[in-house]
């Protein structure tokens, strides 16, 4: 016990916050902080998690105002608030029940109900989460809460990719027993989860448990253990990609959404609708699925206009269409040739220069705006690419014989 104190204080030295952590005799530091710091496990940004028995919108409301730091009210009905520094967060919260122990008593996990007592520096497990951090194991407090927020049955396979440890059996029967309550849960909050999941160390072995549980299912109804088995693939093509100079936000997280979603745009759509993608990230992994069987299907280089017109509708998300054919393992001398274009600024066919704009062939071809305008302005581009022309009274003069044509 004595040298789990020494590491919660080592861990409190370390992370060197801007303000002292004197809070009275009766506050306790809990939850993810307790496990982290016992684990050893440091976080950037910090965020450490207290509770009080009462008072706690005060509390932190005057430590913000001490420090001249930020202050949030996150749920007034249960007192908790949030004071933010540039290094990180401090968040109060009331007790819950009469005593410290009938708080941790409502918590997730075991690992996840070990108090930090400030004032005394003890330290309070009711329910063995020291022994379960020892060996690596994530169980839980009880069925009950499960059950009252079941978000935390996704958050199992969460914390036991990010931590590296497993799920023990009567909790992970419990939680594969009651799948069907995430369908309960607010879009927002299992995204949330599913996107911290994704990305974690051991992330692609508990999405394969968190499938075979039929987790996953309820929310994306295409995930199947052939795509989760793909995931190894996609966070290599990824980190190829990367290190091309291929840029686009969020590249990992949108490659994996475009994997295991439907393979039909408008049924990928609507999953990543359901779980409230934003509309930048829909487009992105739709247009993937969209275009990528373009690739998937090639056997020789596309000719210079289909390149042309190809780069028009995927430019965008090139770098995206590009990790899932590498990992799709299309053939890597075609995906050369594009690469070669796309990572060359004066390409003509991805970065072509127009000879005209489409107001000069409205003016000098005494057109009117429509869709024409555009069909006009690509035959003129691939013209040009083709080098059929190059130069402005030329496409000028190429529009005009497409409208005698």
């Amino acid at each position: 016990m004595h040298n789990n104190i020494e590491k919660i204080r080592s861990y409190l030295n370390l992370i060197n916050f801007p303000c002292d952590l004197e809070l009275g005799d009766d506050a306790y530091l809990v939850g993810g902080s307790v496990r982290d710091a016992l684990l050893q496990r440091y976080k950037d940004p910090i965020d450490l998690d207290f509770v009080v028995p009462n008072k706690a919108i005060q509390t932190a409301q005057k430590i913000a105002h001490r420090y001249q730091a930020g202050f949030v009210v996150l749920d007034e009905q249960r007192a908790i608030a949030r004071v933010v520094f540039k290094q990180g967060t401090l968040d109060f919260a009331q007790q819950v029940g009469t005593s410290i122990f009938s708080d941790l008593q409502r918590r997730d996990f075991t690992i996840n109900a070990i108090a930090y007592h400030l004032s005394s520096q003890s330290l309070i497990d009711p329910h063995g989460g020291l022994r379960d951090l020892d060996q690596g194991i994530l169980r839980m407090v009880s069925l009950t809460n499960l059950e009252e927020d079941p978000l935390r049955l996704l958050r199992a396979y969460r914390q036991a990719a990010q931590l590296k440890f497993t799920v023990e059996a009567d909790t992970r029967k419990a939680i594969r027993d009651r799948a069907y309550l995430l369908k309960t849960i607010a879009a927002e909050r299992v995204q949330a989860e599913l996107n911290y999941l994704f990305t974690a160390p051991e992330g692609n072995r508990w999405l394969a448990h968190a499938t075979a549980d039929q987790l996953l299912q309820l929310w994306l109804p295409s995930v199947d253990l052939a795509k989760i088995n793909q995931l190894d693939a996609v966070k290599e093509a990824v980190t190829t990609c990367l290190d091309l100079g291929l840029k686009q936000p969020q590249l990992l997280l949108l490659t994996i959404l475009a994997t295991l979603v439907s393979p039909q745009p408008t049924i990928a759509e609507t999953e990543l609708t359901q779980l409230k993608y934003s509309r930048a990230q829909i487009k992105a992994v739709v247009k993937t699925v969209q275009h990528l069987p373009q690739l998937q299907n090639l056997t020789t280089m596309m000719s210079l206009s289909a390149q042309y017109l190809w780069f028009l509708a995927t430019k965008e998300t090139f770098p995206l269409i590009m990790a899932r054919a590498i990992a799709l393992k299309v053939d890597r001398q075609l995906l050369d040739t594009l690469l070669q274009r796309y990572l060359d600024p004066s390409d003509p066919v991805v970065y072509p220069q127009p000879l005209v704009t489409g107001k000069d062939l409205m003016d000098q071809l005494n057109l009117t705006p429509s869709p024409l305008i555009g069909k006009l302005l690509n035959q003129i581009q691939i013209a040009q690419i083709e080098a059929k022309i190059s130069t402005p009274k030329q496409a000028i003069d190429w529009a005009q014989s497409l409208l005698d044509s």
